[in-house]
């Protein structure tokens, strides 16, 4: 039997992550058009790839079509925000209740090392962002259900347009490693109400502050 030849990561997949990062770091602003004749001569790749690329962005919620307009980055309004903080609440703490109840006590020490971790970052807020969404995502891996975890990702990348809104106001890095250390308590002494309840809170307050 041959061995199996692994096709490397398609090309369109790439420019989708290239288009993915420019969006989270503004480079593409929410509302602007994507030009894509200039992007595709700037990547030295034809239009093919590069539309394949936007529709991946768009089923993800990241970019907007609009019909004979061409393609731009999508604008979160208030009821988007609303809509999509209330989405994350439902379906994370749910998935926080169900890792209290059943995780391993090596799955209880990750969370928990996790979030030393983000008690040391309180001060780069680069890498607080960063290990405050490994967090959740962990959370999600653990309580393993697959369809949960791809909503959540896909969601989070809409939220992402909207980010730094949240945690950039006046204290709320404060207020969210409160609200972290809240819920890591209740996880690891296996307080499955408490835990959900406290991710509940956790999505109202960082929407209060999106908002």
């Amino acid at each position: 039997m041959s061995a199996l030849t692994l096709t490397p990561k398609a090309l369109y997949e790439e420019v989708a992550e290239l288009l993915r990062q420019r969006i989270f770091q503004r480079e593409l602003e929410p509302g602007s058009w994507i030009d894509e004749l200039k992007i595709a001569q700037e990547f030295g790749i034809s239009r093919t790839p590069l539309r394949e690329a936007i529709k991946v962005l768009a089923a993800e919620g990241l970019v907007t079509m609009k019909v004979r307009r061409g393609a731009y980055v999508t604008e979160v309004n208030e009821k988007d925000l609303r809509d999509v903080y209330h989405l994350l609440s439902l379906l994370e703490s749910d998935a926080a209740g169900e890792v209290a109840d059943h995780a391993t006590p090596a799955q209880l020490q990750e969370i928990a090392a996790l979030h030393d971790d983000l008690e040391k970052a309180v001060d780069d807020r680069e890498r607080f962002f960063q290990l405050n969404e490994r967090i959740h995502l962990r959370i999600l891996e653990i309580a393993d259900n697959r369809w949960r975890l791809q909503m959540v990702t896909d969601l989070r990348k809409v939220m992402k347009l909207n980010r730094h809104n949240s945690l950039l106001k006046r204290g709320r890095i404060a207020e969210s490693l409160q609200e972290h250390r809240d819920i890591t308590e209740a996880i690891t002494a296996r307080d499955g109400h408490a835990a959900a309840q406290r991710m509940r809170a956790h999505f109202a307050n960082g929407l209060e502050a999106a908002a």
